[in-house]
């Protein structure tokens, strides 16, 4: 089997469409990568469990508590590692994000007369294929807020794209924080991929508010986590930025974003725009007082 095999947890999409995005919180919450929607269901992986029927049924409680509603089937099935590349494939194509940013994978060819940002991203077992809400969220709010010669703080980087999209678009350093091992390979080898080691340094740490403060000062910084990680980091988060600097946060809910907003007025932090994709919201924030770089 390698040296290592995964389960492979695929959750059958409720009626409701609204319910989606619980779903994906709660495979993240037991520990599932690289979460994508294919078909109605929702698929992703984690290690191999010493007990399958146990992690299935405490993974449909924590489904059950996080959606509110009951799960309609799960289905599981192992695979070994090196299955994960060609699993990935399937579904996988290039997207348009932005006029100038496009994300594909190795095996596709970018479309010609598309102007560009050209990020080529193979996830391995991280999250962040611009398959999801909360990545795109973030790569449009980038996009606007990047200038030539910043230094970014990418917390939580996951495979890596949104430091690689900082580079491209003009930063001149970025450090990408991922404390997940696998992550931390997908994160080092995308960074090699596109070309962008001379700029992105990967630092596989499992940091906490003070870890984070200590990266900086820095011109941006982005994080798309979850909302509870994100309130418990926010210290850290706001507390790295220079004078001027601005913040992207996503991984929050549309039900989350007022009780996200009320965290970052108490750090001292100003809403400057909101990116809405289904139900994951992304935003950008600047400190009080200095004003929107753009």
């Amino acid at each position: 089997m390698g040296r290592l095999s995964w389960l492979e947890l695929s959750v059958q999409s409720p009626s409701s469409i609204e319910l989606g995005p619980l779903l994906v919180e709660g495979l993240l919450v037991i520990g599932g990568r690289a979460i994508v929607e294919a078909d109605g269901w929702y698929v992703t992986y984690v290690e191999f469990p010493e007990d399958v029927d146990v992690f299935v049924q405490r993974a449909t409680e924590t489904l059950q508590a996080i959606s509110g509603t009951e799960v309609p089937e799960i289905r599981t099935r192992r695979l070994a590692h090196e299955d994960w590349a060609e699993t990935w494939k399937r579904g996988l194509a290039a997207r348009l994000i932005t006029e100038r940013i496009i994300v594909r994978p190795s095996w596709i060819t970018a479309p010609t007369n598309t102007a560009q940002v050209d990020i080529v991203i193979d996830p391995g077992m991280a999250f962040g294929t611009a398959e999801h809400g909360t990545t795109r969220g973030c790569l449009r709010l980038l996009d606007k807020v990047v200038q030539s010669g910043d230094r970014v703080l990418d917390v939580g980087a996951g495979s890596g794209i949104l430091s690689i999209a900082a580079a491209l678009l003009g930063a001149e350093e970025v450090v990408a924080i991922e404390a997940d091992l696998f992550g931390f390979e997908a994160l080092c080898e995308n960074v090699e991929r596109n070309s962008v080691t001379n700029r992105v340094q990967c630092f596989e740490l499992d940091v906490d508010a003070k870890g984070i403060r200590n990266f900086g000062p820095v011109s941006g910084v982005v994080a798309n986590i979850e909302m509870e990680t994100l309130a418990r980091l926010m210290p850290g988060l706001s507390g790295a930025l220079e004078n001027g600097g601005w913040l992207i946060l996503s991984g929050i809910q549309r039900k989350e974003w007022p009780d996200m907003q009320g965290i970052t007025e108490r750090f001292g932090l100003n809403s400057i725009e909101v990116d809405a994709d289904g139900e994951w919201r992304s935003g950008l924030f600047v400190l009080k007082g200095s004003g929107n770089r753009r």
